[in-house]
This record gives C-alpha cells, structure tokens and sequence, in this order.
C-alpha cells in the first residue's frame, strides 16, 4: 500500500499484487488530495479531493472494490468530491447495499473556532443553526441536497439510495485524553484503533491543524507493509508516535518561501490572517524530514504540496535532512510497499 501527491494506492499491474499507492501530481496534471491504499483486490481512500472519482477510474480503481474512506479533516480541499463518489458510484455498486462502503472521519467541533484576533469586525458564520457538522451530518446533508436528482434515480431507476451504499461515523475521540477543540486540539496521546477488518488495521492520533478541530492522521497496517498519512497538520510529537518504524511515510509540505513572496506587500487583515494560518498548521519540508527520521520511517514521501506549481528542487531539500528513500511523487504514480526484511 502507499501513495504520492493528491493520490491514490492501488496494485498496480507491474508490481503484481503487493499492497500499493497512487498519487496526483505534477503542475498542471495536480489535482485535489485523495490517497488510494491497495491490499489484493480491494483499496481504501484517504480524503476526497477536487477530481477523486476521475483519477480513480483512470487509475483503474472501482468503486465496487472501495472498502472504506476515512477523511482527516474537514477542510473543502479534502472532502470537496465526496458528493460525487456517492451519487454517481451508486452505478457501480448497486450490489452493495448489504455490504456498505464504511465512511469515517472527525465528529462535530462542538464550537465554532476562535475570531482571528486581527478581526476588526467580528464575521457572522455560515449556517449558524449548525455551523460546524461531523462527517456523518456533513453526509447526511450532502446527500439530501440531491435529494431532487437521487430521487428520478431510486424511484423512476430503481437505483439504490446512497445512504445504504455509504455508513457515516464520526470517529470517537478516547475518553480521557484531555482534547478540546479550542485550548487543546491536540493532546499527546498514542495513536488508537478505528477500523479493522481482515486486510488492514487502521489507526489515528490527533494532529495540528487550526483553527479546525478534530484533525486526524492515520496509520494502515496490513500484512503487506505499513503507510501513514500525515493530513495537514504543523509538525507534532503525535505525528512521530503514529509513524513509529512505519514504511512509507506520506506528509504534507509547504513552502513558507511561497508563502512570504505571495503576502508580500499586502497589509489588509485578510492577507496577514491567511499567512497566519499557513505558519500554525502546515510543515516545511525540513520539518517533514525531520519527523520521518525522529519516527524511523524507511521511506518518506512528501504530498499535498503547497504550492502544486513549485519546481521540484523545492521540495527535494527534504533529502538533504532524510537517511531513508525520498520519494516526490506524481498523480497517479504508485509506491508499492513491503515490510522491513527480518534480521538476519
């Protein structure tokens, strides 16, 4: 199993059938974040970024073989597609309402987020009768919006209804670990079980990404290899415990370079709390290194790449502060991976 850009994992054909990963990438070829992990004949989706269900036919993925998506957070850029993948997959998995593609992801905020203190008139929120749903609301509503088009399709089609294709969950947060979406959204914690089932263990710990709360990284294991992705996240001592000896390391990159030369000279509030934010919740790419060698990763690969469009010596610094593999990969690329050899 693996993954590389906006990608997905999946066995590919000149890699027989070990467990795999796909990836978008490319300038003008990248598209949103996805990850498919491959195990055998089935594969599992990490996040449902701009164009998911395109790069999945085109890396001969079906929707009848999809056992699970899990989504790290809910930010548009990684859930943007779910709303695709469910209406229009009910065509390919017809067969599968007694057998449901499980969805998982964070669980309402419970609170709004804090006002940035640079606001000079205090924002009015989206939706405030419910301004901030968990993944199995945010499904919930994402399909009653197609309520018009599902319906010509189930009664007139007699296709089946996504909401027995797909189960929502939030995931449960462990009792005790001191979490709070607002004073401590990531607490050090060991990372905690959320799937299983008879190909890949899943785990997760809470990472950094604020303002936005619950925000995960998950783990898979299978008998295959290990892969853990990062999500967006600034760098966290969580983050080195997940990926403890894992072997393929998937973590989010930002050029902070990028990010001075495209704020420079703006002085409106907007622009300075948009740089803000990039400093608080992403990881340069020295940091990504650098947590792949505190965990022990053997191979580091960097994805969801802020900006799509640098040039890849930016990101090939990473090497520079890595002893494993570094990987930069494209869309649609896969990595396949095996577990570390046995001492001999």
């Amino acid at each position: 199993m693996a993954e590389i850009e906006p990608g997905l994992a999946r066995d590919h054909p000149r890699h027989g059938r070990r467990s795999a990963v796909v990836g978008f990438g490319q300038p003008i070829l990248r598209t949103g974040i996805a990850t498919a992990i491959a195990v055998g004949d089935v594969f599992y989706l990490v996040d449902c970024g701009h164009g998911v269900g395109r790069r999945l036919n085109e890396a001969g993925l079906g929707m009848k073989n999809l056992r699970g998506i899990f989504l790290t957070h809910l930010h548009s850029d990684h859930t943007i597609d779910l709303a695709s993948l469910a209406v229009f997959g009910l065509y390919e998995m017809a067969d599968r309402t007694d057998a449901p593609v499980r969805l998982l992801g964070p669980g309402d905020r419970g609170a709004l987020p804090p006002v940035s203190p640079r606001a000079t008139v205090p924002p009015q929120p989206v939706a405030p009768h419910c301004p901030t749903p968990g993944t199995r609301q945010m499904f919930e509503t994402l399909i009653a919006a197609h309520a018009t088009d599902l319906n010509d399709r189930v009664m007139d089609g007699l296709r089946p209804n996504p909401m027995e294709l797909f189960v929502a969950e939030d995931i449960a947060i462990p009792a005790g670990s001191g979490y709070n979406p607002t004073d401590n959204p990531t607490p050090r914690m060991a990372p905690f079980e959320i799937y299983r089932d008879d190909l890949v263990t899943v785990t997760a710990v809470l990472v950094e990404h604020p303002p936005i709360a619950p925000a995960f990284a998950f783990r898979f294991d299978t008998a295959s290899g290990s892969v853990t992705i990062s999500g967006d996240t600034a760098p966290t001592a969580n983050m080195v415990e997940l990926a403890r000896d894992t072997d393929l390391l998937l973590h989010e990159a930002i050029d902070f370079d990028f990010v001075e030369a495209m704020y420079a000279g703006r002085v409106d509030e907007g622009s300075r709390a948009s740089r803000d934010h990039h400093y608080k919740s992403h990881t340069s790419v020295r940091d990504a290194a650098r947590i792949a060698t505190a965990a022990g990763a053997r191979r580091l690969a960097l994805h969801h790449l802020v900006p799509g469009t640098a040039p890849a010596a930016v990101w090939q610094a990473a090497a520079d502060d890595f002893a494993g593999d570094f990987i930069l990969p494209d869309d649609l690329d896969v990595i396949t991976v095996q577990p570390a050899p046995a001492p001999v």
